[in-house]
């Protein structure tokens, strides 16, 4: 019971999402803190209030975070199909260059 909640508790921190997850993850981090950047940065000036726009760069900030670390389903929705390791070469010790071993 313990083994299975810390397999759960492990799959779910160690974050695995494939290629085109982290180019999606990459594309929304970059777009989301450029718009809050701006957005930070034109009430900040027209308002005259660097708190103001420090806080909405600051929260701006972890809703990117938010958006973006975890493991979302989303970023996980193409997988790698790896190839399967040939059978001969499993028992061999070397390595195999045009039919001959190496090692």
């Amino acid at each position: 019971m313990a083994d299975q909640l810390l397999e759960n508790a492990r799959d779910l921190f160690e974050g695995q999402i494939d290629f085109e997850g982290q180019r999606l993850a990459e594309f929304l981090a970059t777009v989301l803190l450029s718009i809050v950047g701006v957005v930070s940065f034109l009430y900040g000036y027209f308002l005259q209030d660097i708190k103001l726009a420090l806080l909405i760069g600051l929260g701006g900030t972890v809703l990117t975070f938010l958006l973006v670390v975890p493991p979302w389903p989303l970023f996980k929705a193409h997988p790698v199909k790896w190839l399967p390791a040939p059978e001969e070469n499993k028992s061999s010790q070397g390595i195999v260059v045009d039919g001959m071993v190496i090692g």
